[in-house]
């Protein structure tokens, strides 16, 4: 062991290479989706404590509701969820969705003194089944889990941008992004005019905007950018000001007396005319006029000293078509509606309504705080619409823009963009759902206006339910989970997408969104992405990055104070925006033992820039050198020495890694391989510390020790059981199959992993094999980057892995009759129905190849002729058999495997002796359950009692304020057994804040057991009334599970973690493959010429030090970016008597010879992809036929053919093979006759048939004959 060595974990001992010795304080890797859905739905809190967001606000935001009258009014008092019906293994055995119910209690109060009769009404009413998170992070959907991608989209606020004219001019805009309203723009022209844009549609003048929000004159415009001198109007003055231009027009105002015709009112109006334009220079005649006029108290003047600056304002004052305020907003009114305003009032409000008003626009907390910094504004943060001061400012900043004063914003800068994560996209889809429930609350209360009515008369559960199944069923953002492996998982949950509803479409996302930032740095993972049309728009979390509040991404950084590094505490989290003009050092720069920087210049970052830094200048430094990748990035050994092409194709590659039958950890790996098995939630750890009283295949027995504190606080039994997942079927067919790793009597110690399987070994993540190899051509087997592999691969299985297939048919009520599930099948040998059981279901342990019946079903089939045999079968055996067809389910072509487990689910039938005992179980099912709940509320008091027993109460109150013991008042054991625990508040009993924490834990725990067995009781008594849950129509449901055992064949696909892919191209006996000195064959050749032009060095490394660990029997932590060196490695290979680089002379297995060359040998991590050559081998000779066309489908899945394209065609034509292509295009086709008697031909082994006219030429004429072609041919 080097002097760095480190022992990393206790269930893996592995020396760690890594020199940085910081605390790990990397967050859990599911937090983003856990911690996201727990702040959305706040069951944990109490209604007075939940903060304004995720369900509670979306209730707030939409209730009280009252009717056109406000008469009757329903208020929100508060949620809760009941147990859900179904434990997450039912759901996903019986095809459900894993739900709980969401309840609301709601009030119902009239106002109205004539409904003397109507009381006012307190309700808990149902308002739906919703999707709820598993303890994974995924939900649980029809059977199938899947998981919700946050999603990064541009966060709202105000963007400044820059774009050019074709004659080059620049024109610059603002762009004001709501969370939800309509946008605002503003942008210049060429000539220097400056426009506002409403919901992109129509255009006017900024000054326009102005006047209508209440800057009429324009006087009132030029003063808020100080650009108005005000003259009166005397001689003395205007003559003074001689040679200046005007900047507001001259009007001349007078009255005029007129008489409405229809009343006989005398009414005075105001009547105004332009003597002198704006932009007019003052000259003596001018002055005449302005003097000889009417109603003219001064005028306003331009500044001299304001040159360039303003004079857009100018300019749009030039434009303006408006000269007061009721002109500028009937002007908006027809610009944006098309037609007049039918009066003052409706063309005012158009304004207010579309951005002053908080029930259209609304800019959300991120929005008002992403505008109050950009334009240093001091709005209130509570204040959610725009204001007069923002769109004053955003003008104001426009012009500086146009200066050059101000600077355009990168919108790829990632305080310009934001995360969705699950608790806001439900929010909003909630948000939709109960805006409709009001909708039809409202309407159903102006309909009831003289009924009695309650709360759940009012509410319809689908309109809510309906739209949260659409959004988990059809989003482009709810999807499948990836479950190939336990990273492919937590990757998958890590994912941020660009794309989605509201983000980014693929055809329309440039270079420029797609590419790497700097601000992704420690944020967004800048090497994983996937290859294709999807580069840069879905990219991952990095490892120690978080979401904050606002949805801005954050990284953690150290602070460092007088050039020394703080060390303890916990890290600053840093958001994209906070992090500019900081000055970062990375997370290798050297320390001493007081966190000093040990070189006077250190390299670091400043704003996506890379100077080196004296210490002192240093403000930060990184957490961790894998701080800059995700977690698929992390797990790649010395990834420092690869190209970032590949190690962008080896972090996805380890995800389509398939789970062995013998997982084995690597032994070069990064040190991340035990935290990514721990928080894949796969496996089970030990709650807590003590010993294993009982363990088999199934089952482990853990007798925990326990503080006496900890059993008053517990309904735990001190024996916990752990049941191990067996052979359960993932969503992509893998399999997971749990095997305990502890022994019976064994300590084990808080968190501990006690478990094994699914691509894990002693805790840690084992996604492949460890692999001697050596890098060398062989007989051109690699050529092209093939990999020969040695025999003894296959023979011990160490590539062999276990898919589950699973197959189900459903037993319906059609008109002809119910189907039925049976082994007596119609026209079907004894042989093949041999396996089935009186179900027609196939046995568990049976063999299956293609073509075997797996489910027998009997469908009736409609009542036809009989022909005269049927008759006399008929009339002989009296039997139907000719009413029923087989609808069985059989094999698909290449299936072969084991049945390894069956279902069946039923609807029950009932006679009156059937429902008779059902009461009888239900009513014993309900005495048991009064039993149960009776036995842990007297636990519960017995245990309260030992710790208040004799205090006083501090005020004990429910949930909702309402007090049940009075302060002062002593609690008795009779007192604490009267007491409704269902809606207590847990705070507050006593003086003693210790004591108080005790029983918030006690009744925490208490309220988890009776939820427990309030769910046990429900869950029971469905079952028994009700029966398996199928959906409708459905009577019956049977499921076949069948596993595969997959060897490694020629032509499956292997890689290294380094980007490294290959087709094993022969498999070859042990004794014929390579040797070494000693005569050890390798087991693996690969191709010297794939490393040089790949550039992933990592790999060479990865090989000798992996050769030294085999040899040591020892297994390295090398983190990236802070990995072993060269000097340390060769230490290693020292120490284990090998030579040096791993390189070494190899024998010919063939003829003994030695070859002439070195060869690097060692040992590597290869992985099994889930592309194997069996989902891939496909033949057909004669199979389905497209309908219209009638030529052979293509595609494994419908049992295709090979398609002979047009360039197949040319290459038979250039050879001129015209008897064969003549064959492939008519008989192998689509000429229907032609195919039908050259079977005969074969059958009989006469000559085949002359073709015909191929289906698809009369298709041609069909079509022609549609545009009115009439085509003949002779």
């Amino acid at each position: 062991m080097t002097s760095n060595g480190q022992i990393l974990n206790a269930e893996e001992q592995r020396v760690s290479f890594g020199k940085i010795k910081l605390t790990d304080h990397s967050p859990d890797l599911l937090e983003i989706q856990l911690k996201s859905f727990q702040e959305f739905f706040q069951l944990e809190t109490t209604p007075e404590n939940r903060a304004l967001e995720g369900l509670y606000r979306v209730f707030q935001e939409n209730f009280p509701i009252s009717d056109t009258r406000s008469i009757f009014n329903l208020e929100f008092l508060d949620y809760f969820v009941d147990p859900p019906r179904y434990t997450i293994p039912e759901c996903m055995q019986r095809g459900l969705t894993y739900s709980v119910p969401l309840k609301a209690k709601l009030r119902l109060s009239c106002n109205d003194e004539e409904h003397v009769d109507f009381q006012t009404i307190e309700q808990d009413v149902f308002l739906g089944n919703i999707p709820y998170m598993t303890p994974k992070g995924t939900f649980v959907i029809n059977g199938a889990e899947r998981v919700i991608v946050s999603q990064l989209h541009r966060s709202p606020g105000v963007f400044f941008g820059q774009n050019f004219h074709p004659n080059g001019t620049a024109i610059y805009s603002a762009r004001v992004i709501p969370f939800k309203g309509a946008w605002m723009e503003f942008a210049t022209d060429i000539n220097t005019v400056m426009y506002a844009y409403i919901d992109r549609k129509k255009k006017f003048p900024v000054t326009t905007l102005l006047r209508a929000i209440g800057f009429d004159s324009d006087k009132s415009i030029l003063d808020l950018f100080g650009l108005a001198d005000e003259v009166a109007n005397t001689r003395e003055a205007l003559s003074a000001a001689i040679g200046r231009k005007l900047a507001a027009r001259v009007l001349r105002a007078w009255t005029e007396d007129f008489v409405d015709e229809d009343t006989g009112e005398l009414v005075i109006l105001e009547r105004n005319e332009i003597i002198l334009e704006r932009d007019t220079v003052l000259t003596e005649d001018n002055i005449e006029f302005i003097l000889e006029a009417d109603g003219i108290e001064n005028i306003i003047l331009q500044k001299e000293d304001v040159g360039m600056d303003y004079s857009i304002i100018y300019n749009t004052l030039q434009k303006d078509p408006s000269s007061s305020e009721i002109e500028a907003v009937q002007y908006i009114y027809r610009q944006l509606r098309g037609s007049d305003p039918p009066d003052e009032e409706t063309a005012r409000g158009i304004i207010d309504k579309l951005f002053f008003s908080d029930k259209r626009y609304n800019l959300g907390e991120v929005g008002r705080y992403k505008i109050n910094r950009k334009l240093n504004a001091g709005t209130d943060d509570e204040i959610l619409v725009l204001t007069k001061e923002d769109i004053i400012a955003i003008v104001k900043y426009l012009v500086a823009l146009m200066n050059q004063r101000a600077e355009i914003d990168d919108i790829d800068h990632l305080s310009n963009r934001r995360v969705r994560t699950v608790g806001e996209q439900l929010y909003a889809q909630f948000g939709v759902g109960l805006a409709r429930m009001a909708r039809t609350i409202r309407e159903r209360m102006n309909v009831r206006d003289n009924e009695v009515f309650t709360p759940i008369d009012l509410i319809n559960a689908r309109t809510l339910s309906s739209v949260i199944n659409s959004f988990f069923g059809t989003s482009q953002l709810s999807q499948f989970l990836d479950q190939t492996n336990p990273l492919s998982e937590i990757t998958h949950k890590r994912r941020i997408s660009a794309l989605g509803p509201g983000g980014l479409s693929r055809e329309r996302a440039g270079f420029e969104v797609r590419d790497v930032h700097y601000s992704h740095y420690g944020r967004l993972c800048t090497i994983e992405t996937p290859e294709g049309p999807n580069i840069g728009l879905i990219s991952t979390l990095c490892v120690h990055a978080k979401v904050n509040k606002m949805g801005f991404l954050e990284t953690p950084y150290r602070a460092v104070e007088d050039s020394k590094v703080v060390m303890d505490g916990d890290p600053i989290y840093l958001s994209a925006e906070g992090e500019d003009f900081k000055k970062i050092a990375q997370a290798n720069s050297e320390l001493n033992e007081q966190g000093a920087f040990v070189n006077n210049e250190v390299k670091a970052r400043d704003h996506g820039d890379f100077p080196v830094l004296a210490p002192e200048d240093l403000e930060f430094m990184d957490v961790a050198p894998n701080q800059i990748v995700g977690v698929s990035a992390s797990m790649i050994p010395f990834l420092e020495n690869d190209d970032a092409n590949r190690a962008l194709m080896g972090s996805n590659m380890q995800r389509q890694a398939v789970p062995l039958l013998r997982p084995s950890s690597p032994i070069v790996g990064t040190g991340l391989e035990g935290k990514v098995a721990r928080d894949s939630r796969m496996l089970v750890n030990a709650e807590g510390d003590g010993v294993i009283e009982y363990v088999d295949a199934n089952e482990i027995i853990v007798r925990y020790e326990r503080s006496e504190e900890d059993r008053l606080v517990s309904f735990e039994d001190d024996l916990v059981t752990y049941t191990l997942i067996k052979f359960l079927r993932t969503n992509q067919g893998t399999c997971v199959n749990l095997k305990p790793i502890v022994k019976r009597g064994q300590k084990v110690k808080k968190g501990q992993i006690l478990c094994d399987g699914y691509a894990t070994e002693k805790g840690e993540l084992a996604l492949g094999q460890n692999m001697k190899v050596a890098f060398m051509p062989w007989k051109g087997y690699n050529f092209e980057d093939a990999i020969v592999l040695s025999e003894r691969v296959v023979r011990e299985d160490v590539f062999t892995s276990l898919h589950i297939e699973h197959f189900e048919m459903d037993v319906r009520d059609t008109k002809l009759g119910e189907e039925e599930l049976t082994n007596d099948i119609p026209n079907v040998s004894e042989e093949a129905t041999k396996d089935l059981d009186e179900n027609g279901i196939i046995r568990v342990g049976a063999w299956v190849k293609e073509g075997d019946i797996l489910i027998g079903k009997i469908t009736p089939k409609g009542e036809s002729d009989p022909t005269p045999e049927e008759k006399l079968l008929r009339a002989i055996f009296g039997d139907k058999a000719g009413d029923v067809k087989d609808a069985s389910m059989k094999a698909s072509p290449s299936l072969k495997g084991v049945v390894i487990g069956k279902d069946l689910f039923s609807k029950t039938k009932k006679d009156q002796a059937q429902k008779d005992a059902e009461k009888i179980k239900l009513q014993k099912l309900e005495d048991e359950h009064k039993i149960n709940l009776n036995k842990l509320k007297t636990l519960l008091v017995d245990k309260l009692d030992k710790l208040v027993r004799g205090r006083a109460s501090q005020g004990v109150n429910t949930i909702y304020g309402e007090s049940v013991v009075p302060k002062g008042e002593k609690f008795t054991q009779s007192l604490l057994r009267d007491l409704d625990y269902t809606s207590i508040d847990y705070s507050g009993w006593t003086t003693s804040d210790d004591l108080n924490g005790l029983i918030a834990r006690l009744l925490h725990n208490f309220s988890i057991k009776v939820n427990e067995e309030v769910g046990r009781y429900k869950r029971e008594s469905f079952n028994i009334s009700v029966g398996d849950e199928l959906p409708a129509g459905v009577l019956k449901l049977a499921k076949v599970y069948l596993a595969k055992k997959r060897k490694l064949k020629v032509g499956d696909k292997l890689a290294g973690r380094h980007g490294n892919k290959g087709i094993v191209s022969r498999i070859v006996r042990d004794e014929d493959m390579p040797f070494l000195e000693d005569g050890t064959p390798v087991d693996i050749i690969l191709n010297p010429l794939g490393v040089p032009s790949r550039m992933n060095l990592g790999q060479i490394f990865e090989t000798v030090l992996g050769w030294a660990g085999e040899k040591l029997g020892m297994k390295f932590g090398t983190p990236i970016f802070d990995g072993a060196s060269q000097a340390e490695i060769e230490e290693y290979i020292q120490q284990a008597k090998l030579p040096s680089l791993g390189q070494t002379y190899l024998y010919d297995g063939e003829t003994g010879d030695r070859f002439h060359q070195l060869a690097t040998v060692g040992v590597i991590y290869m992985l099994k992809l889930s592309h194997m050559v069996d989902d891939k081998m496909h033949a057909r000779s004669i199979g389905p036929y497209s309908l219209i066309t009638q030529q052979p489908l293509g595609g494994k899945a419908q049992f295709g053919g090979q398609r002979f394209g047009e360039m197949e065609v040319w290459a038979l034509e250039a050879f001129g093979a015209s008897n064969i292509l003549q064959e492939l295009l008519t008989i192998k086709s689509d000429d229907i006759q032609g195919r039908a008697k050259a079977y005969e031909a074969i059958v009989k082994g006469d000559n085949l048939p002359e073709p015909n006219i191929p289906e698809s030429f009369n298709v041609l004429v069909h079509e022609l004959r549609g545009l009115a072609l009439d085509v003949k041919f002779d």
